[in-house]
């Protein structure tokens, strides 16, 4: 199945921007009265009839709606430091998307090598990646942000867990969290934040911060993994958890 997005989606009709247009017609060579499956970036999924084959603005009238195409059963957010390579950070966003999450929070910690994050790449990547794995809903990508101002900021009432390597903390393993969180007859479509830090963790400052907030420390096996093996580790059993 071949996805196109656009955000131009009227009550019979879609639109598809310039790029989008150009794929479906000088690439794909679709031809009017095409069948073609559009997804609007939020959730659904629209059969569509192309009917103006134009490669700088391509229509089709729409046939069909699927509301929840691609849908996980939880809301995922991954607050992640951005690493040194960068190529390392466009790599998780790119896993988790296919994998599923629904927001990726760049966050700055005070050990972080990296202290400047533009996320127009990124948002192109989720959506290429969304796509690919067969979904209609785009992850969020915030814009950067401090590690505190993150932990002040997440919701109450969002299952918390920060992933740390300090010796001296009680670090859970992450799947007994979250199975313990599906036995304990929580919503529907629980909130989940997971906070990775950056190569050289946490300070024991931001730690002890996310601790006071309710953060609970969690651990991933005993693998040292780097901040993106981290990040697509945890979004990874996440799924597998929730996904039965």
């Amino acid at each position: 199945m071949e996805l196109f997005f656009a955000d131009d989606i009227q009550e019979t009709r879609v639109r598809l921007d310039a790029e989008e247009s150009a794929h479906c017609v000088r690439v794909l060579r679709h031809r009017p009265g095409d069948e073609i499956s559009v997804i609007d970036g939020v959730g659904t999924l629209y059969r569509c009839a192309l009917e103006i084959a134009d490669a700088k603005g391509a229509e089709a009238r729409i046939l069909e709606r699927t509301p929840g195409f691609g849908a996980h059963p939880y809301h995922l957010t991954m607050a992640v430091c951005p690493t040194k390579n960068i190529d390392r950070y466009e790599w998780f966003v790119e896993k988790a998307t296919e994998i599923g999450v629904d927001v990726i929070a760049p966050v700055i910690g005070e050990r972080s090598e990296r202290k400047v994050l533009k996320t127009e790449r990124l948002k192109r990547l989720a959506l290429s990646a969304t796509k690919q794995s067969l979904k209609a809903a785009i992850p969020q990508i915030a814009e950067p942000q401090s590690v505190r101002d993150f932990i002040a900021a997440a919701p109450a009432s969002a299952l918390k867990l920060i992933c740390c390597c300090f010796d001296d903390v009680e670090r859970l393993p992450i799947t007994e969290v979250l199975r313990r969180q599906a036995a304990a007859a929580c919503p529907a479509q629980p909130s989940i934040c997971i906070l990775i830090g950056p190569e050289g963790d946490f300070s024991p400052e931001e730690a002890a911060l996310a601790r006071e907030n309710g953060w609970i420390p969690v651990q991933l096996g005993p693998s040292r993994l780097r901040t993106e093996t981290a990040a697509v580790v945890a979004a990874t059993v996440v799924y597998l958890v929730s996904c039965k």
